[in-house]
């Protein structure tokens, strides 16, 4: 959101009600006929409220993509395998809500053309989301499931290829293949990175 600007406060339901619209929006129309102007009307908002609060439509639908993501939750399940694969499912059900597949999918199409929005999707969504896997490795080490990493830089790279393997993978499956996430794939993609990171930390494996 935007910092430093005055003037009266922010309503959350305000804000709630304009990214739900952007969204139905966007199922409705698609990115090409999206206005602004029609978001405004949809929410029951004036249009320089909008503007207010986003430079552009750009933005505008970036963050209404990421209140979905902030939906995901990691749970304490008991063990790392079974955390994992509940992520996973909840990001299956997410990408299968029209809403999500329909802004997710305009987003990253138009960020092939645009270097600002493609960073905006990095810090708002994926940078945001990469929380669920350093929650998830930190209470791993501490159950004993995970050894702890040799040091913050291979912990971020950890963090960065485990995100981009499950995020990948989901949105292949759902937004290509079109193929659900169902308990049996979660539970093998699970089972595959939690092999590799294991791997990666044995006996004479490399650094």
């Amino acid at each position: 959101m935007h910092q430093g600007r005055t003037g009266r406060p922010r309503s959350p339901e305000a804000d709630a009600a304009i990214l739900a619209a952007t969204r139905q929006a966007l199922v409705e129309v698609g990115w090409s006929r999206l206005t602004m102007g029609d978001v405004a009307a949809r929410a029951g908002v004036a249009k320089t409220t909008l503007y207010r609060r986003w430079p552009g439509r750009n933005e505008l639908v970036v963050d209404a993509v990421a209140v979905l993501f902030d939906e995901l939750e990691l749970p304490d399940l008991g063990t790392l395998s079974a955390d994992v694969e509940s992520v996973v499912r909840q990001f299956g059900a997410l990408l299968d809500r029209p809403e999500a597949k329909t802004a997710l999918m305009a987003v990253i199409a138009e960020a092939t053309r645009d270097e600002e929005l493609r960073r905006r999707i990095r810090t708002t969504i994926v940078d945001r989301q990469k929380r669920l896997v350093t929650a998830g490795r930190r209470r791993a080490e501490e159950r004993g499931e995970l050894p702890p990493p040799p040091g913050p830089e291979a912990a971020a790279r950890d963090t960065d290829l485990v995100f981009d393997v499950v995020a990948g993978a989901v949105v292949h499956r759902t937004l290509v293949s079109a193929e659900p996430v169902d308990a049996d794939w979660a539970h093998r993609l699970t089972q595959l990175i939690l092999t590799g990171l294991t791997a990666q930390r044995a006996p004479g494996a490399g650094a």
